[in-house]
């Protein structure tokens, strides 16, 4: 053992310090070693909440007479499946699936794809119905004189049926074939369907049936919101813990809870959920949030991750990335359709398996596993119309989430922010709608290849003025990212957002962030304490030494 007092104190200094480290260390770890011994009550509570897995079924729709008649149209089924079910098409007829319109908006407002809302991919329904309503769960909306109030016009078989032969066609407005089809875009021939095989086959919707139009809505698989796609069909855990297939294997309804045939979700501007409500809180609300599930405090009592829900949400560290299997769509310029080669509209293929140009759409960039933009965001989402008008000085946001740090229920969410470049009306100073889809010889785009005949089309058939000349305009358009949960071995760890480079806050100002943003007041004194500490242990020291040699010079 040392005998210098000056040794000895430092040495006694540091060992307090490896003390302090390790108790530290220590208690960051605490939340690890808790959560291998004891499971976080949050996945317990989601556990109770959905422990019940099987589903009573009171009857066999193959037993069904009714249904075992001979059907020619999808029409005369639903009028056999309203015999029973007397109601259903009257609450359907009440939903967004059916109006396209934002139902807690006035409807003179024409909030919704059936009115003047816009956006940067497809653009709008307006005079392009027979291949935009191919998604729309009806029969035979082809133009402005489809009957809403018609309850045979609904498809209850697009939801419902389970052989998963039951297909419409592409451009039909909604209607299947009546005889083998090839549609060439994508050299597909689709067949009539076995009308009583798929009508006495129908139960609970599954992903299948819901991703049939969510998947491939904006054009393709994938192209819209990135953690939508077709992968989600048969997913694994790795991609999806609470869909996959080796995992929870929820269906979509398993979330998105129904009452009335109204599906939990969010609807423009209205949240998915006003209230941040568990279901040991109210056991009737809506398991549409996670906090439905796993309450607003899911980890480790006494766990870091505890302290953040109140401000972060819960998709931003558990979906690190998206379009994790199959690529998304994020950049669509219009500006560049309408080129040919050899005298003929072409596409070009890219790396990653799409297309990165056509002649009827433009540019496109792909791209797999993006990390996605953050924002807060209260669950609003606000946009403009067609109607409203724009600053084509720089980039019009077409929609963007609502929110700020202050809101009480706003939170840092993650989101997919999809780029374009948009017809617009240099004079009105309004977004564009263009007529695409048409027949040979109409005024349709990807018929003549015309813009201002397209654009005097469309806006025409929406009913809205246009100045007749256009240009285009850098926009953006937003999507929540609430799909693909990750593993929690594949969460976001602390460091990608509290760091000085790269974090992935970087672009949300206005708060101090430990790690990412220096805190010079902090800072200073930080260091003027380890500075104390220096020169109290050195002092310290000093005054052993001369109290050393005093009493070797009294000879005690």
């Amino acid at each position: 053992m040392t005998r210098d007092p000056l040794k000895r104190s430092i040495r006694r200094w540091f060992i307090a310090w490896i003390g302090l480290a390790s108790v530290a260390a220590a208690s960051a770890g605490f939340a690890d070693t808790g959560a291998a011994q004891h499971q976080a009550p949050g996945r317990t509570m989601a556990q109770q909440a959905v422990s019940h897995k099987e589903i009573w079924i009171t009857t066999d729709h193959s037993k069904h007479e009714i249904l075992k008649q001979p059907f020619h149209s999808g029409e005369e089924v639903t009028r056999a499946c309203l015999a029973c079910h007397s109601e259903a098409a009257a609450q359907f007829h009440k939903t967004i699936h059916w109006t396209w319109l934002d139902p807690n908006v006035p409807r003179e407002k024409q909030i919704g794809k059936a009115g003047y809302s816009i956006n940067n991919f497809c653009i709008s329904i307006h005079g392009n119905e027979p291949r935009c309503t191919s998604c729309h769960a009806g029969y035979g909306w082809k133009d402005k004189s489809f009957d809403f109030t018609d309850q045979s016009k609904v498809d209850c078989l697009v939801c419902h049926e389970q052989t998963g032969t039951y297909q419409k066609f592409p451009t039909a407005a909604g209607n299947p074939v009546q005889e083998p089809t090839l549609f060439k875009e994508n050299n597909k021939t689709y067949l009539p369907p076995e009308w009583n095989k798929v009508a006495q086959s129908v139960g609970r919707p599954t992903r299948k049936n819901c991703g049939t139009c969510h998947f491939t809505g904006g054009g393709g698989d994938g192209v819209k919101h990135g953690d939508l796609d077709s992968s989600l069909t048969k997913p694994n855990k790795s991609l999806d813990v609470h869909m996959g297939k080796d995992g929870q294997n929820f269906d979509c309804v398993r979330c998105h809870t129904t009452v009335l045939h109204n599906i939990a979700g969010r609807t423009y501007a209205t949240p998915a959920a006003k209230d941040r409500k568990s279901l040991v809180e109210d056991d009737l609300t809506a398991k549409i949030t996670c906090e439905s599930c796993h309450t607003s405090t899911p980890h480790e009592a006494g766990s870091k991750p505890n302290d953040h829900t109140d401000k972060v949400a819960c998709q931003s560290c558990h979906i690190s990335r998206f379009a994790r299997v199959n690529p998304t769509k994020m950049v669509w310029d219009w500006s560049t359709a309408g080129k040919k080669r050899d005298g003929k509209p072409y596409q070009e293929q890219g790396p990653l398996g799409k297309p990165v140009y056509d002649s009827k759409k433009g540019d496109f960039v792909w791209a797999k596993n993006v990390t996605p933009a953050y924002f807060w965001w209260n669950g609003s989402i606000e946009a403009i119309t067609a109607k409203d008008m724009i600053d084509p000085g720089g980039t019009v946001r077409i929609n963007w989430p609502v929110g700020s740090r202050e809101g009480k229920n706003a939170r840092i969410f993650p989101f997919k922010v999809h780029e374009g470049k948009s017809p617009y009306d240099k004079v009105n100073k309004t977004l564009l709608i263009p007529h695409l889809f048409g027949p040979p010889g109409s005024d349709a785009f990807w018929a003549a290849f015309d813009w201002k005949r397209a654009f005097e089309s469309g806006m025409r058939q929406a009913g809205l003025p246009y100045s007749g000349e256009y240009d285009f305009v850098e926009t953006t358009y937003v999507y929540p990212t609430t799909h693909m949960v990750a593993p929690k071995s594949e969460t976001v760890s602390c460091g990608e957002c509290h760091t000085r480079q790269g974090s992935r806050l970087a672009g949300l100002t206005g708060f101090h962030m430990p790690a990412r943003d220096p805190f010079k007041v902090v800072n200073v004194l930080g260091w003027g304490l380890v500075l104390a500490s220096l020169v109290g242990v050195l002092i310290h020291g000093i005054g052993r030494i001369f109290a050393g040699g005093k009493h070797r010079t009294s000879g005690k």
